[in-house]
């Protein structure tokens, strides 16, 4: 997958827009969790940007294992994690 010619800035809000817009979630919360991983590893110095808690649920999780559900929240989010966020803790509810 090639980068975007307007990159998306690594933030909650727009991974919601992302993911609302790929995966239709019925329910979806993005937090920011960088500033809690200060000093880490893919950590950037400013608490922002890095670690992110994604909680999802999407009618497109009917019938896959977690596994399949799961991939299909990184698959949406891969420019991000291109861009430099490093951690993406999913839970789907």
């Amino acid at each position: 997958m090639s980068a975007p010619a307007h990159p998306l800035p690594i933030t909650a809000e727009a991974m919601q827009a992302v993911l609302r817009e790929r995966l239709a979630p019925d329910h979806l919360e993005v937090i920011d969790e960088s500033h809690q991983h200060a000093g880490h590893m893919g950590a950037n110095g400013t608490g922002f940007g890095t670690h992110f808690r994604v909680r999802i649920a999407s009618p497109l999780f009917q019938g896959k294992p977690r596994v399949a559900r799961h991939r299909l929240v990184y698959d949406a989010l891969q420019e991000f994690i291109d861009q430099g966020a490093h951690a993406i803790a999913i839970e789907v509810l």
